[in-house]
């Protein structure tokens, strides 16, 4: 049978094995603009979002915008508006898979080429939320202050031309000036990216461009906007082709772009919402009055560990992540990690048991049904990720054996090689220049440490450049074989 196009025409042909939205999509209006329209927002944000719609038919004024700024979102237009903003999201843990069509997205907004529509859109007060998971990069922060870069070459052009900005930072400061030049209402902005007290470092990035444009623009932005953090979780590898043939072959439906994702979700968000939110806790999210020890317990335990696992996956030769936690040797590497260093950075967690969390940890790792690459966890892991960890280790005195393990792999990998010549995709904003440092220090650390808009002064640590310069050498040295049995040997101990 021929697979069916997935539009809103064709829900009430689906299969029997696909579940179709509970509520009429030509009903949902727009309430969210969402900039990074990527996997992750449509299997988490949305899919909550879905949810709630599917309960309440108040929530149909909850739609979402997604907001296409980059040229690779020309794709997701492409994919999307044929199919009425319809996607599939298929949810896997082993044997066991939910498919489902989402029908939360109102629309989108295109800014690939310009922003004028997208501002008109975002300006208007019916928008109340806009929400961003853009990555680190997005942000254009420099990456040791976790402050806006005012030498990023997108902040640049967007002082140049502020009404015609290009980074998601410009387009939300020329949003606010027009509602405040309107008098309507700013929008709460809700940050979902994985950087410690997000949205602390939203909030510091929109007052900084603001401030270099106008200081009572500013100043209300200081008074008047709501800058929620949050936490979230949920493993979304990037769609392959095998994902849209399978879907076609098993399920009959012809989608251009599904979601695939694991079945654990979990989002944490500070209640801060001024002009009201979806009651997104009726479909499992938490709100809670400070995130940031559930925020401090994700990237210490889950994205330190995923970047641990898939630097030294990758040196090994491994695809995905289950394949890597299916070496002993690197799930021990990272049960070590987690139970002798990072673990002990973590403050006291209301109603958390950590070691069922880091047991849970293990289990999603390994769960073969989502075959998350390890590409995709080191394309978009920033090493800050581990560099935390490691600060408050060493101011502490505390040793960082299987830290510094996880920092050598990461600065082997961008030499952009592996021990056996094949090419490593490396797709870092300073991929030249850390190849460069990489190929001039070899199994010395301190050319790439040296990098202070990435490192800050952790190269002039004796303590950590030791560490890392005995695990960057046997890498280099000896290989990753000999290198992993050291560090599984080490973790017996």
């Amino acid at each position: 049978m021929k697979p069916i196009a997935l539009n809103r025409a064709a829900l009430a042909a689906l299969p029997s094995s696909v579940e179709v939205p509970r509520f009429d999509p030509d009903g949902v209006r727009a309430g969210i603009a969402h900039f990074g329209l990527g996997g992750f927002h449509r299997a988490h944000m949305a899919r909550y979002t879905h949810e709630l719609m599917e309960l309440d038919p108040r929530a149909l004024d909850w739609g979402i915008i997604g907001c296409l700024l980059m040229p690779g979102d020309r794709r997701m237009r492409e994919s999307l508006n044929p199919q009425d903003g319809l996607y599939t999201l298929v949810e896997r843990e082993g044997a066991q898979e939910r498919v489902r069509i989402v029908g939360a997205l109102a629309g989108l907004a295109d800014a690939t080429e310009t922003s004028a529509d997208l501002l008109v859109r975002i300006s208007d007060p019916s928008i109340r939320i806009i929400s961003l998971t853009v990555t680190e990069n997005g942000y254009c922060l420099n990456a040791a202050t976790k402050r806006l870069d005012p030498a990023h070459a997108l902040i640049r052009a967007d002082l140049e031309q502020p009404d015609a900005p290009r980074s998601a930072i410009g387009v939300i400061v020329e949003m606010l000036r027009r509602r405040r030049a309107a008098g309507t209402a700013p929008p709460t902005l809700l940050t979902c990216d994985n950087i410690q007290h997000n949205g602390e470092v939203l909030r510091g990035a929109v007052l900084a461009l603001a401030s270099r444009r106008d200081d009572a623009l500013a100043s209300w932005i200081e008074r008047e906007v709501a800058f929620p953090s949050t936490m979230v979780d949920r493993i979304t590898p990037v769609t392959s082709q095998a994902d849209i043939d399978d879907l076609a072959a098993r399920h009959g439906i012809a989608d251009r772009w599904p979601v695939i994702s694991e079945t654990f979700s979990q989002w944490v968000i500070e209640d801060r919402f001024p002009q009201g939110r979806p009651a997104w806790e009726t479909v499992g999210a938490q709100f809670v009055p400070d995130v940031a020890p559930y925020e401090f317990m994700k990237l210490r335990l889950l994205n330190a560990s995923h970047l641990a696992v898939s630097g030294l996956g990758q040196l090994a030769g491994y695809v995905t992540i289950d394949e890597a936690l299916a070496d002993s040797r690197i799930r021990a590497v990272m049960t070590a990690l987690m139970d002798r260093e990072t673990g002990p950075t973590l403050p006291a967690i209301p109603g958390v048991d950590l070691p069922a969390y880091k047991a849970r940890l293990i289990e999603r790792f390994a769960n073969p049904a989502i075959r998350d690459t390890v590409q995709r966890v080191n394309s978009d892991a920033p090493v800050n990720i581990l560099l935390d960890p490691i600060r408050d280790r060493l101011r502490t005195g505390d040793d960082v054996k299987f830290l510094s393990l996880a920092l050598a792999a990461w600065l082997r990998r961008v030499r952009g090689t592996d021990q056996r010549e094949k090419p490593l995709l490396v797709t870092h904003p300073l991929a030249a220049l850390l190849r460069e440092k990489a190929i001039e220090g070899g199994v010395d650390p301190r050319p790439l440490l040296s990098i202070r808009a990435l490192f800050g002064d952790l190269g002039e640590n004796a303590t950590l450049v030791g560490a890392v310069r005995l695990w960057l050498g046997s890498l280099y040295q000896r290989g990753i074989d000999a290198t992993l049995d050291d560090a599984a040997a080490l973790a017996a101990q």
